[in-house]
């Protein structure tokens, strides 16, 4: 699975030089180890499913061994369940460590790059490959670089609440269909399947290229969802939030994201109330929270209504004198 991963698209690039037999080995985990001790007896700390890590510092310990110690300790090391080991900085490894690689059926794998560099790509690489996935429908938009999900059920407009934006100067990323993966502890990152990359499905128009129609700068191929925008019909009589001050959140591969609610009604431009729901986003992410800010307000001049009518009185006196007559 790691080498089926294409390492050299991140810049990682490997050889296999023993353990063939073993690249069924499943990798569980996008930690490394390295743990030197190891090779010194303690191998307790060997957790399995995590590529084992071999620098310069491991390299000449097993050089400063004699062969027989040397192939015991190895031995010892590969028969806990490690899915494979890589040597980094290019160094060669001594002749017992492909030979009890083979026995043990590890792959041995090696990268000229220095080690911090090679724990550094292989943890993206693995972060990127082990993530949890899912493909939901909806479109995901780049709008003033706040990615927006927005969902709704089919036939209700997201294509072309999307099409205004992209025509509003906003960027698309998917249409339709979204594979969303979750990165680290709080990221979900959003990508377009490469068959249906670019285009959009407006009924009416038919399948349209947003990067011929547009230009290059009317699309992007990921971006991070931080904001679910949910297109719903406007029912008669059912309540809306008027004020904003409840926080909603739609979860997705474990994941909470911030969400709003948007009614869909003839005469409502939906795509500038996404627009402003994003734009109130970034302002929330800064610590600049309307609702909130207006409902304090309203509760100091209700419970204080004398001292905020002088100000307000000064106020429109002072309009009165330069007013129009």
């Amino acid at each position: 699975m790691f080498l089926r991963s294409r390492p050299e698209t991140a810049g990682l690039s490997l050889e296999l030089v023993a353990g063939a037999e073993g690249l069924d080995r499943v990798i569980t985990s996008p930690y490394i180890q390295k743990t030197g001790l190891a090779l010194a007896g303690f191998d307790e700390y060997l957790r399995p499913g995590r590529i084992l890590i071999f620098g310069e510092s491991e390299i000449r310990y097993l050089e400063s061994l004699a062969p027989s110690p040397r192939t015991a300790a190895l031995a010892h090391a590969l028969a806990r369940d490690i899915p494979c080991i890589l040597i980094t900085g290019g160094f060669d490894p001594p002749p017992e460590l492909p030979l009890e690689a083979e026995r043990a059926g590890v792959p041995l794998l090696a990268t000229t790059l220095p080690t911090p560099a090679a724990i550094g790509r292989v943890t993206a690489l693995l972060e990127d490959t082990l993530a949890e996935r899912t493909i939901v429908h909806a479109v995901l938009m780049d709008i003033l670089g706040l990615g927006v999900l927005i969902v709704g059920d089919s036939g209700i407009g997201k294509s072309e609440c999307a099409l205004d934006l992209v025509v509003r100067g906003h960027r698309l990323v998917a249409d339709d269909t979204v594979e969303l993966r979750r990165r680290a502890e709080s990221v979900l990152i959003g990508t377009c399947p490469e068959l249906t990359r670019h285009h959009m499905e407006v009924r009416g128009l038919g399948v349209i290229n947003i990067k011929d129609l547009f230009g290059i700068a009317s699309t992007r191929s990921s971006k991070r969802v931080e904001l679910v925008v949910q297109l719903e019909r406007w029912e008669p009589g059912c309540e809306y939030d008027r004020l904003g001050l409840d926080d909603e959140a739609y979860e997705i591969v474990g994941l909470r994201v911030p969400l709003v609610r948007m009614p869909v009604a003839p005469g409502r431009n939906v795509a500038i109330l996404v627009e402003v729901a994003a734009r109130n986003q970034l302002l929330r992410s800064r610590g600049h929270h309307a609702a909130r800010k207006f409902a304090a307000r309203l509760e100091r001049e209700l419970r204080n209504p004398a001292a905020d009518a002088a100000p307000l009185a000064a106020t429109d006196e002072e309009g009165d004198d330069g007013g129009t007559v």
